[in-house]
């Protein structure tokens, strides 16, 4: 089977919670379009309970992911590190991941700080709406009205968009909205029709995000 294209993005915000020996871990999760909405997202977390121990997190942002995770005072690697791996074992992006701890009185040694941090994301993250979020490109043209026809021919929504038009005295400037995993095709197409030369990168394609599709 083709493997979908474009990768999962959290959809809205979810909490889940673990006891382990006294110890309280609630961890929640949500979206995050950037790096100063993952902090603000940890802040938010930080005033809302400010009674905890420990505020432990991670965020992965962006595409490529750009990614940081914080032990917040926990032994190195037993809490922020755990948190990123399962925001990167699910493929995710554009997503924060702040777990609180009250400690209970009983240490619980760095196999089990890193396992009640990984079990209390991975309970958060299995409660979050996902949605799929997939590279589009934007293809810049400039035509003839007899090419107009059969470049309108190409678009069939969601893949390829009509995202721009504008007309003018014996020439079309169109912009086409690409979904990423099209884009060869697309530009392969153009090029028939004599508008590039079948490289995808030709036509001024830009990256932008794109449409979001369920992943249920």
């Amino acid at each position: 089977m083709e493997a979908e294209p474009g990768h999962p993005v959290p959809a809205g915000e979810a909490r889940a919670e673990l006891r382990e020996k006294g110890s309280r871990f609630l961890a929640a999760v949500a979206p995050a379009a950037d790096e100063a909405a993952a902090q603000a997202f940890v802040d938010r977390l930080r005033a809302e309970l400010p009674d905890a121990t420990h505020h432990c997190f991670a965020w992965r942002v962006g595409a490529p992911p750009r990614e940081r995770a914080a032990d917040a005072g926990e032994p190195a690697g037993t809490a922020g590190a755990p948190i990123l791996g399962v925001l990167r074992g699910r493929g995710l992006s554009d997503v924060v991941a702040v777990v609180v701890r009250w400690f209970g009185g009983t240490k619980l040694g760095r196999g089990g700080l890193v396992r009640a941090y990984r079990d209390a994301t991975r309970a958060a993250v299995d409660e979050m709406p996902l949605v799929r979020r997939v590279p589009r490109h934007a293809v810049a043209l400039s035509l003839s009205y007899e090419q107009l026809g059969p470049v309108m021919r190409l678009v069939h929504p969601p893949e390829v968009e009509l995202a721009g038009e504008r007309y003018a005295d014996g020439a079309v400037e169109l912009t086409l909205s690409v979904r990423a995993d099209h884009r060869q095709a697309v530009a392969a197409a153009l090029a028939d029709l004599g508008l590039g030369d079948g490289d995808p990168a030709d036509g001024g394609a830009d990256l932008v995000d794109g449409p979001r599709h369920s992943v249920d």
